[in-house]
C-alpha cells in the first residue's frame, strides 16, 4: 500500500521572501482579488520590499500571465483564481456528516504520457484523495465539494463501503503523524515570529501545509489534531495582512 507523504519528521520549509510572493498573498487574501498599483506598493512596505522592486515584479507577473492589469488595477489571472479557491477551501473546507461511505476513483484511461499521468495525480491529490494502489484512489465521503465533470474520460468515480476497518485504511493512506508534527512546528514558529517578514514567511508555509490536510472525519483523526488550530492561525493572519494593506492604501 502506498503512503502519500506531504511532510516528514516535522520539517518546515520556509522559502525566502520575494516581492512576487508578497503581492500574490495580498491578492489571494483579498475578495475580489484586485488592488491598485499604489496600494500594492504601500501594502508590501512593512515587509521591507521597495516600490521599484514591487513595480518590476508586477510587470513580470503580467508578462507571465499571473496577473491582469486594467487602468492601474491588478487582478489575479483565471489560473490564480483557481488557486485562491483552493486556498479558501483549505482554510474553510466544506464538510458534511460522515456515514461510513467512501469515495473511490479508478483510473481507466490508458496510453497516457508521463505529463498526463502526473497532471491526473495532481488533480486527484487536490481533491484530497489518496492512492491505495496504482490507479485506485480513496477517501471518506465527508466533503461537500462537487466532483469535476471533466475527469469522466480518465476514470470512473464510485461510492464504496470497504470491508477493511476505516482506521486501518486511513493509517495506510495518509501519514497523519508526520502532518501533525509539521503543523505543530509551524504553530510554534507562528508564536515566535514577530517581524512582519518572518510572520509572512511562516504563514505562507502554513497555508501550503493546509492544502495537504486530508480533511478527514473527526472520528478518524488522532487526538489533539492540529488542523483547526492551524486554520485559525492562518485565518487571523490573513485578516491582519489584508487590513494592513487596506490601511496602507487609505
Amino acid at each position: 500500500m502506498r503512503m502519500n507523504v506531504s511532510a516528514q519528521h516535522g520539517e518546515v520549509d520556509l522559502p525566502p521572501l520575494s516581492a512576487r510572493s508578497v503581492v500574490l498573498s495580498l491578492l489571494l487574501g483579498t475578495h475580489p482579488p484586485e488592488m491598485a498599483a499604489k496600494d500594492l506598493v504601500r501594502g508590501v512596505e512593512p515587509f521591507g520590499v521597495g516600490g521599484s522592486t514591487v513595480r518590476a515584479a508586477l510587470s513580470r507577473m503580467v508578462a507571465a500571465g499571473d496577473l491582469r492589469r486594467t487602468d492601474g488595477v491588478y487582478r489575479l489571472s483565471d489560473r490564480l483564481l483557481e488557486r485562491q479557491r483552493r486556498q479558501d477551501d483549505a482554510v474553510h473546507p466544506d464538510t458534511r456528516a460522515w456515514d461510513g461511505e467512501w469515495e473511490m476513483a479508478v483510473v481507466t484511461a490508458t496510453g497516457r504520457g508521463p505529463a498526463e499521468r502526473a497532471a491526473l495525480r495532481g488533480r486527484l491529490s487536490a481533491l484530497r484523495l489518496a492512492e491505495l494502489r496504482e490507479g485506485v484512489w480513496l477517501r471518506p465521503a465527508n466533503l461537500g465539494r462537487p466532483w469535476p465533470g471533466d475527469l469522466g474520460g480518465a476514470l470512473q468515480h464510485f461510492a464504496a463501503r470497504p470491508d477493511s476497518p476505516a482506521p486501518d485504511l486511513v493509517a495506510g493512506l495518509w501519514p497523519l503523524d508526520a502532518w501533525a508534527r509539521t503543523a505543530g512546528a509551524l504553530l510554534s514558529r507562528v508564536e515566535r515570529s514577530q517581524r512582519p517578514a518572518d510572520r509572512f514567511t511562516v504563514l505562507a508555509a502554513v497555508v501550503r501545509h493546509l492544502l495537504a490536510d486530508p480533511v478527514l472525519p473527526a472520528g478518524l483523526l488522532p487526538a489533539d489534531w492540529p488542523g483547526p488550530a492551524l486554520r485559525t492561525a492562518y485565518g487571523h493572519y490573513r485578516q491582519e495582512l489584508v487590513a494592513t494593506a487596506s490601511g496602507a492604501g487609505a
